[in-house]
């Protein structure tokens, strides 16, 4: 049987006709109310190999839909099963008010993230697993549909931890270094999260700015250094709001797995998933214009080994830059570039592209010299 490239419909507008047959085949229909279209359902099409996935579907409708289609109703779960795009700050942080706090308690991201604790990380119960399954494929699928639009070597990462202060010079200078990479054409992409990774973002919105918008931005930022401080989202949003983009994007992929832990809200597109393990992969994986390593714990290391693994093999078809900064703490009290050295010169890696620097301006060119 041959195989089939699938068209999505996600909105009424996009609904396609059929064929001189009189069929419409081959098409991903994506929570679309039918009872909305009488006239396109009083047509009299036939389906045949398409899936309806969370769709409303007329009773004379149904008999029309051929048995090699697969019809998909809404689970009745906190979240979209079926969605057709990555998230934005406005969709997770629905609900929330930056003028009053306490509403984050009623976002659409905590209220998703409670019942994600309630029903267990590990959850064994069909309906809630199923879900959550269907919805980190739609996110890989949106992101892959969101990727499309950018060059091989035009996604570049930075890994590091989610305990950086915002008030630390080495946000600062991550952030310094994810503006210059976004303004020369990157696209940044992180774990979503606060620290290292809130700093990418950053960077990433404040590109094209001057230097003194940048400093104002910082500085409504050290009101709340972390993200246990009172007042960490709401000044995020004030910066948003002073200083608003379109121009420049940049790629988040958060997990609610680390749920306690908010998103940025400087991502302009966010993949959030359930599954941390399929994010982790994710990430490494897009990057194929290198990446950047800022200090972190258990989890950067588990990610500097992944990477190494994935250029040695050249899983993805390229070696990437793989760009450590901070010489004392990768060189001295966490040495994994010292072994990673070692490692290439008895054989055991081979094509890593290494360098360990302090420098803003070695790690861009570290970057940009990988081409675009």
């Amino acid at each position: 049987m041959p195989s089939h490239s699938y068209r999505e419909v996600e909105n009424i507008s996009s609904l396609p006709g059929p064929d001189e047959s009189g069929v419409v085949a081959h098409y991903v229909f994506q929570y679309i109310n039918f009872n909305m279209v009488p006239q396109y359902v009083a047509a009299g099409h036939r389906f045949s190999d398409c899936f309806f996935f969370g769709c409303d579907i007329p009773s004379d409708m149904e008999g029309r839909i051929g048995s090699t289609c697969l019809v998909f109703p809404r689970l009745g779960l906190s979240y979209s099963t079926f969605r057709g795009k990555l998230y934005t700050a406005e969709e997770l942080y629905a609900g929330y008010d930056p003028a009053h706090g306490e509403s984050f308690a009623n976002c659409f991201d905590t209220r998703v993230y409670n019942d994600y604790i309630e029903k267990g990380k590990h959850c064994n119960e069909i309906r809630e697993t199923l879900g959550r399954t269907l919805h980190d494929r739609a996110i890989e699928d949106a992101m892959g549909d969101f990727l499309s639009r950018f060059g091989e070597r035009q996604v570049v990462a930075i890994m590091g931890g989610h305990v950086i202060k915002r008030t630390e010079p080495e946000y600062r200078k991550v952030a310094l270094i994810s503006k210059e990479l976004t303004e020369k054409g990157k696209l940044m992409a992180s774990g979503g999260g606060p620290g290292a990774m809130e700093a990418t973002h950053l960077g990433a919105w404040m590109a094209g700015r001057t230097e003194e918008e940048f400093n104002e931005a910082l500085e409504m930022l050290s009101e709340a250094p972390t993200f246990r401080d009172e007042g960490w989202l709401r000044t995020a949003f004030e910066v948003r709001a002073k200083f608003p983009q379109s121009r420049y994007r940049s790629l988040g992929i958060p997990t609610w797995f680390y749920g306690h832990e908010p998103a940025t809200p400087f991502a302009t597109d966010i993949a959030k998933y359930f599954q941390n393990s399929m994010r982790e992969d994710i990430l490494l994986t897009i990057a194929k214009g290198g990446i950047i390593y800022t200090p972190g714990s258990a989890g950067t290391l588990q990610e500097i080994f992944q990477d190494a693994a994935q250029n040695h093999y050249k899983t993805v078809g390229i070696s990437s830059p793989m760009v450590f900064l901070g010489k004392d703490f990768f060189g001295r009290e966490v040495p994994v570039y010292t072994l990673l050295e070692a490692l290439m010169a008895n054989g055991r890696y081979k094509d890593l592209m290494l360098t360990i620097t302090d420098s803003r301006e070695e790690v861009v060119d570290a970057i940009m010299s990988f081409g675009a």
